[in-house]
């Protein structure tokens, strides 16, 4: 009787070996896609961090584990692409492209690769493959539209954006695209409008503020140029460009004290601006501060030296203010050489050369 029992429960045991290893091996299999995921995002964290050899080790081991994840070759690809491999990182977007053929991120980031390289027709078509596959992916539209831009065919462009706008109405960098070409075009109205519509958007958009206001100085509205570039620096305190246009609207209009202060903006951030130095001089002759005149025309010739409006005013101050004639000339000379065209300027030039 012992030994039926002990026999009985061998056989017990060895049927539950023959059930349960199976079920083992299919838990252990079970598990390691969710090993692959975990290793997949550990990558994408660390890339982001920018720790590409980490990433790197991360994304391989996502791949040993689950060779099938189009994620994780994507990922590889993309830090091939940050370790500036372009061939390597083409045959991971392939190859994540060939486990997902619709996987628009893929194949957006392949044509990334193909536009540095200049295959502009392979960027174009992987970007035509992405919208296809993702009618909705922003990003796709947007690096098209760019690629169209680079080849200067305009009418692609816009119609390209505003397809990315039928689809994401308030797609800012689309607005922003949009009314850049259609102010190249002469399309003043349109661009004013699509401008307009962005910054009811996003009141923070300096670009737009100063676009804005470049608009309405070439439309010969100076109080309303003056606002947007305010606006433009108040949002962006360091845009350099926008201090200098509305130093000038200042200048234009007699008010010296508040360009004075755009000009010093603009030199605080950008202190080579040969521009703005002069600019600074031409204020304060105006202001009779000629030692700071003086310093500020001399300060852009040593900047610019082939800036002939700057040769030309700093002669005229030696002229006209210092009464120094053989200092005016030899800048005078310099105007000259650089293309100067100044009637009077030639005669006194000549006069002396007799």
């Amino acid at each position: 009787m012992n030994r039926l029992i002990q026999h009985s429960a061998i056989v017990l045991f060895s049927l539950c070996l023959v059930v349960l290893c199976p079920l083992v091996s299919v838990v252990a299999a079970a598990e390691l896609p969710d090993a692959a995921q975990r290793h997949y995002e550990r990558g994408m964290a660390l890339l982001k961090k920018g720790d590409l050899a980490a990433a790197s080790e991360a994304a391989r081991k996502a791949i040993e584990l689950n060779p099938s994840s189009a994620e994780a070759h994507h990922l590889l690809g993309m830090i091939y692409f940050k370790e500036r491999k372009p061939a390597q990182a083409v045959e991971a977007f392939n190859q994540a492209l060939k486990l997902k053929p619709t996987y628009p991120d893929a194949l957006n980031d392949l044509a990334k690769i193909y536009r540095i390289q200049g295959k502009l027709a392979e960027a174009e078509q992987a970007l035509k493959r992405a919208i296809e596959a993702d009618p909705r992916h922003a990003d796709s539209y947007l690096y098209l539209a760019k690629l169209y831009e680079r080849r200067r065919d305009v009418a692609a462009a816009t119609q390209t954006y505003q397809a990315l706008l039928a689809a994401h109405p308030g797609h800012r960098d689309a607005l922003y695209n949009l009314a850049l070409l259609y102010e190249a075009q002469g399309e003043g109205h349109r661009a004013q409008e699509t401008v307009g519509q962005l910054l009811k958007l996003d009141p923070k958009y300096a670009d737009a503020w100063y676009l804005a206001g470049r608009m309405a100085e070439k439309s010969n509205v100076p109080a309303e140029a003056a606002h947007s570039y305010s606006q433009a620096i108040a949002v962006k305190p360091s845009f350099v460009d926008a201090h200098y246009n509305l130093a000038f609207i200042h200048r234009s209009q007699g008010r010296s004290g508040e360009a004075e202060r755009e000009f010093l903006e603009v030199l605080r951030y950008r202190p080579e601006y040969a521009e703005a130095h002069m600019n600074l001089g031409v204020i304060y002759t105006g202001l009779n501060r000629l030692d700071e005149a003086e310093q500020s025309y001399e300060r852009a010739v040593a900047l610019k030296p082939n800036y002939a409006e700057a040769h030309y005013n700093l002669g005229v101050f030696y002229e006209l203010h210092r009464k120094d004639l053989p200092k005016a000339l030899a800048q005078y000379h310099a105007y000259l050489d650089l293309g100067g065209r100044d009637d009077r300027v030639k005669r006194i030039v000549g006069t002396s050369g007799q």
